[in-house]
């Protein structure tokens, strides 16, 4: 897996640059795209999506579940899939940190295409029933749900504590080696607490179990609460949940309730695949955005007005020509998407530096994270995930 920044591949006429017949609207007759596993409201968003083009496009989507964010980018990597429906670990891979900072990651050029963005659904705690929590400060002491491989999801919950005060050091970790894992793990008594969205379908078997579940509360006034939590995961965004399983069991009690929220899925690709490419099958999700919603009730972030086009990752070409040609992209979005690019230009030449250094394990990432750091605070730029 060597699509670091710095490395150009040429991975051949694979999957990704779509070589096979195309549909009278520019789309191929297959499309592949990774997601968390079939129990997920990522994977059941690309049901939902993938209905839709086969009705009017005839195209024919593949979706490669995967445990976690490493074996869902593996495929995208080495080009048997399109594109990646992925979770904020998007943010993570581009940033190279967490998992992503080994030497066979490092930052990588990732462009966004839609996103599932303005929902009115959450992301989450999913805190079992029976655990006697209030208030985020309550979860000192709990037993919080690790994912192996996933670290989108462990950064999640490192804001979730953060949000109460509280760091990984003031809880017990669990370890499971998936996202569903860990939400049986809860289920088991084996955990009290598990990062998931408000709609993942597997969620419902906690809130049915002798646990139950509660969902946490987010003080929208609460900004020291925010700014702890957006410093271990910057992409958090206040908003008020009114779509998800048994959300009348929140800690405030009704509905809808201050929660928090990010784009999901994210939908991610290199910058190897067809503009062309691109530019049909965002037209395509973006355009039958009421067909999706008909589909999957809680799939209601793709409309054109849901779409966040200055964000923490640059949009593919093939994207901008659409968002360009509906009205909808400006000079001031090129001259943000030009910035985030440069970032990338950034964390490309510390990783070369990196790995010019040639060290292994630890060593390499303590490395790193140190020199991506300088680099980010030489050039101006923030610097998450310290």
């Amino acid at each position: 897996m060597k699509r670091t920044l710095f490395a150009s591949i040429a991975i051949g006429v694979a999957a990704s640059m779509l070589s096979f017949s195309v549909s009278a609207e520019g789309l191929p007759k297959r499309v592949s795209w990774t997601a968390y596993g079939t129990t997920s409201s990522g994977y059941a968003n690309g049901v939902a999506i993938g209905n839709v083009l086969k009705k009017n496009y005839g195209t024919e989507v593949r979706l490669i579940p995967g445990k976690n964010d490493v074996s869902r980018m593996i495929p995208v990597v080495k080009g048997a899939a399109d594109l990646c429906a992925c979770g904020a670990a998007a943010i993570l891979l581009q940033e190279g940190v967490f998992d992503f900072a080994k030497p066979k990651w490092g930052p990588q050029r990732v462009l966004n295409i839609f996103n599932n963005a303005k929902g009115r659904n959450g992301t989450t705690l999913a805190l079992a029933g029976d655990v006697g929590v209030k208030k985020m400060s309550d979860l000192k002491g709990k037993r919080m749900a690790f994912v192996r491989g996933a670290p989108a999801l462990n950064a999640n919950m490192a804001g979730a504590l953060a949000f109460g005060g509280l760091t990984w050091k003031d809880v017990t970790r669990v370890d499971f080696p998936g996202w569903k894992q860990a939400v049986d793990g809860v289920i088991g008594g084996q955990a009290d607490a598990v990062i998931v969205s408000t709609v993942s379908p597997h969620v419902q078997r906690l809130a049915a179990s002798p646990r139950g579940m509660m969902h946490p509360a987010f003080d929208h006034n609460d900004d020291a609460a925010w700014n702890r939590a957006r410093k271990e995961m910057p992409i958090w965004n206040k908003r008020m949940v009114s779509v998800g399983i048994s959300l009348k069991d929140n800690m405030q009690g009704t509905v809808p309730y201050e929660g928090m929220g990010y784009p999901y899925p994210i939908y991610v690709t290199y910058g190897d695949r067809s503009v062309d490419f691109i530019y049909s099958l965002t037209k395509a999700v973006v355009s039958h955005d009421k067909e999706i919603i008909q589909a999957l009730k809680n799939a209601d972030g793709y409309g054109l007005d849901r779409q966040i086009l200055k964000w923490v990752m640059p949009y593919h070409p093939g994207a901008i020509k659409f968002f360009r040609e509906v009205g909808a992209w400006t000079a001031e979005h090129d001259a943000h998407n030009a910035g985030i690019l440069k970032r990338q230009d950034v964390l490309a030449a510390a990783w070369e530096k990196a790995k010019a250094m040639n060290l292994k394990g630890d060593a390499h990432v303590k490395n790193w994270l140190k020199i991506r750091a300088a680099a980010l605070d030489a050039a101006g730029m923030d610097v998450p995930f310290r």
